[in-house]
């Protein structure tokens, strides 16, 4: 293959980011490594269509948060189409948009392992096989079935969530080494998740 011909490897890691902590990055700056991606964008949603609506922060600070946490990585960058068109949005829809504004582009998108089962309820789903990689990051010791084509990561994830992450903030205790300092100075100076 030519170097002209040569087509992008983007790795997509979609997410509330509610906040954003050291698994989320883990996983993404991983998976730019070991499948050799140029870069994986953190895409922030505007509203989870997969869960109940949760009580979620604005936007704003959600983008603010990850603008801070990969401001010091090369391989991490974001993709903020979906907060820009607010609402819902379905991983189809949006993917059948950037494929649309990056013909030249390969397109991974990176789940949780726990996602697999639910994979058949996704919007679109054999479509959406037309448009993306899946790739799962492995949880638990052995990969779930799936009746749709997954690559496997195996990564060391810890079980740091972002609903304990906001307990820990309401309860005054600071989470460090479980997120980014900068995005706990944030956190604390706009004094998020204090209620709740």
């Amino acid at each position: 293959m030519s170097e002209k011909t040569k087509r992008n490897k983007i790795g997509i890691l979609g997410g509330n980011f509610n906040p954003v902590h050291f698994t989320h990055l883990m996983m993404a700056d991983q998976a730019a490594q070991r499948l050799k991606l140029d870069k994986v964008w953190l895409m922030p949603e505007a509203l989870p269509p997969h869960v109940d609506e949760k009580r979620t922060i604005s936007a704003k600070h959600r983008v603010n948060m990850l603008e801070l946490a990969i401001a010091d990585n090369p391989r991490l960058a974001l993709e903020l189409g979906e907060v820009e068109r607010g609402g819902k949005s379905y991983t189809y829809d949006t993917m059948k948009l950037l494929t649309q504004d990056y013909p030249d582009t390969d397109f991974y998108f990176i789940i949780g392992g726990d996602m697999v089962e639910y994979l058949p309820k996704w919007y679109k789903i054999e479509t959406l096989l037309d448009l993306v990689q899946f790739v799962a990051v492995q949880r638990s010791a052995s990969p779930i079935e799936s009746p749709y084509p997954v690559q496997w990561l195996d990564l060391p994830l810890s079980s740091v969530s972002s609903t304990s992450l906001r307990k820990m903030f309401k309860e005054g205790i600071e989470p460090a080494y479980l997120m980014p300092q900068k995005v706990i100075d944030y956190i604390q100076k706009n004094k998020l998740y204090l209620e709740g």
